[in-house]
């Protein structure tokens, strides 16, 4: 659910001719959640890791991320290679399904309901907020592409680049605002797998999406910049999560967080000088 917005705006752009923005969205969005959003979050409150729905979800993204790494690597990523990652995640999807049904209960969904108190609503006003919610995602994800399209033509600047940085955090807002709401009410299980959820979803189904409606061209840049820092920050929460603790004592402590926050300071400052080098 907070992904659609990724979703959505790399979707329209990838049908407006816009592969930079598109790809720069779903990469700028994993780095951002990682960096920015578990910064911000163990700021707030340091995040302890727990659940073992994480213990899976963490080498699943890491497996992903080198699947990305290796899509990009001849500076293109075609409709087939789109449609493979679609399939991952519909493979991906299938399989966190099948282990729901076998354990019976899920941790995280277990937190949630202890957490939600479901009302009832009539299935005609549950189909029209939908269909609402839907039409002004849609116009606002296409008002966001409009801009950023302008802005980059305005300052010179590239797709990819705006992608990454202002789309990237607008798109990212939604994972913000869950994952501060969690941690604040001691959910860290849930903080943390909103986090990794939405990064699986971003490389799966996010690119898959736009790469079906129109391969991408991918600068050498991609690869050697922004997936590397997408897989050092995914390896950095493995190491900080569980690592050099031990089995079960995994947490993210505020000094951690402040060190991914200045991680994400560091790498939007790397885009801004390369920008005025240009």
């Amino acid at each position: 659910g907070t992904s659609a917005p990724e979703m959505v705006v790399s979707a329209l752009a990838a049908l407006q001719g816009n592969p930079g923005i598109a790809l720069g969205n779903a990469y700028g969005s994993n780095i951002a959640n990682i960096a920015l959003i578990l910064g911000l979050t163990a700021l707030v409150s340091p995040i302890a890791v727990k659940s073992q729905v994480l213990r899976k979800e963490l080498p699943l993204l890491t497996a992903v991320t080198v699947l990305a790494a290796w899509q990009v690597w001849d500076g293109r990523i075609t409709r087939l290679e789109a449609l493979v990652l679609l399939a991952v995640f519909f493979g991906v999807m299938g399989w966190t399904i099948r282990q729901g049904m076998r354990t019976r209960i899920d941790p995280l969904a277990s937190e949630m309901e202890q957490e939600l108190e479901i009302h009832a609503m009539p299935l005609g006003r549950a189909v029209c907020k939908l269909v609402v919610g839907l039409a002004v995602l849609v116009a606002s994800s296409r008002m966001l592409v409009w801009g950023a399209v302008a802005v980059a033509r305005g300052f010179g600047v590239s797709d990819l680049i705006i992608g990454l940085t202002i789309i990237a955090v607008g798109t990212s807002l939604p994972e913000l605002a869950s994952s501060l709401l969690a941690t604040r009410k001691g959910e860290h299980d849930i903080a943390l797998g909103n986090v990794l959820g939405s990064n699986l979803f971003n490389t799966l189904a996010v690119v898959g999406i736009a790469g079906s409606i129109a391969p991408m061209t991918v600068g050498p840049e991609v690869f050697s910049r922004d997936i590397m820092v997408m897989a050092v920050l995914t390896l950095s929460l493995f190491i900080i999560g569980y690592g050099f603790r031990g089995p079960g004592r995994g947490r993210i402590n505020r000094f951690e967080g402040a060190l991914l926050l200045a991680c994400y300071i560091g790498y939007n400052a790397v885009l801004v000088i390369g920008v005025f080098r240009q």
